[in-house]
């Protein structure tokens, strides 16, 4: 069974013993409500290095008002054992309390990745993630950090910031890990009704299908955009937030699909309550 460590402090004298004992760290983070798609990140990490440290921890700096941090599903029991059959040899759990205490002040801004996508949907949500990871990375000192690319914009942004900022730690970015019918993997799913889940499978259709169109010769980003939210209005219920074809580096929106020019064609669509965000890269021949 995985170590828990709650303590800022142990889990960094834990993470300086282990690199001067000669071991590399790989560092999964999470929020916890641990699904298929974190296990996989989880023995990703096992894969490329001698220790695997799993955060655990819900970061109320990246939700809006509004939002579901109260609600959002935790279960450190559950959490732990899973990420010990993955593959985890560290649990690091700490409380907000300890990350946030009184008189913290300071904040990491992404710049304008930060403002597009989620950024414009969710305004101070990409300021609250770069914050966590940084210190997350402060604190477990890992030689690799492994990242779902269902968070598209999100993996853009701790690449350019540990870039920026000379962090010694790569950036390993995992597939995105589907359900049977299509649907991405989120902790947020189990919020959806029976007919909500029945239908959120089209997201991933009508990306497929965007993808479908670029590689078929179409270049109008407009008329891709169409077509999928056309298929997702037409096939459920779902309230579109946002749709975008955006450079898969530089995250600026695209008005036609270059060749040789990699791409990303992402979504947030609402169902009832619930946000589900999904993408797909693609590069025109």
């Amino acid at each position: 069974m995985a170590e828990v460590i709650s303590d800022i402090a142990r889990m960094q004298q834990t993470a300086e013993s282990l690199r001067l004992a000669g071991r590399r760290i790989a560092v999964v983070p999470t929020m916890g409500a641990l699904h298929e798609g974190h296990l996989t990140l989880i023995r990703k990490a096992r894969e490329l290095a001698d220790v695997v440290i799993v955060t655990v921890f819900v970061n109320p700096l990246q939700f809006g008002t509004g939002e579901d941090l109260e609600r959002y599903p935790r279960d450190l029991d559950r959490d732990a054992s899973l990420a010990s059959a993955a593959g985890a040899s560290y649990i690091f759990a700490p409380s907000a309390g300890d990350m946030y205490p009184k008189g913290f002040r300071t904040s990491v801004e992404a710049g304008s990745l930060a403002t597009v996508l989620e950024g414009r949907s969710r305004p101070g949500h990409f300021r609250g993630v770069a914050t966590v990871v940084v210190k997350l990375l402060n604190l477990t000192r890992p030689h690799v950090a492994v990242f779902g690319q269902k968070d598209a914009q999100q993996v853009v942004i701790v690449r350019q910031l540990i870039r920026d900022l000379n962090m010694m730690t790569d950036l390993v970015v995992v597939p995105i890990v589907r359900e049977a019918d299509g649907l991405a993997m989120s902790s947020r799913n189990v919020y959806l009704t029976a007919s909500q889940r029945a239908e959120a499978p089209i997201l991933f259709r009508a990306l497929q299908r965007g993808a479908e169109m670029v590689a078929g010769g179409e270049r109008s980003a407009e008329g891709i955009i169409g077509e999928i939210g056309t298929l997702i209005r037409s096939r459920s219920g779902g309230v579109i937030d946002y749709i975008s074809i955006a450079d898969a580096v530089t995250l600026e929106e695209q008005s036609e699909c270059r060749p040789g020019h990699q791409l990303l064609i992402s979504l947030a669509v609402r169902f009832g309550t619930t946000r589900l965000i999904d993408n797909i890269q693609v590069t025109p021949a």
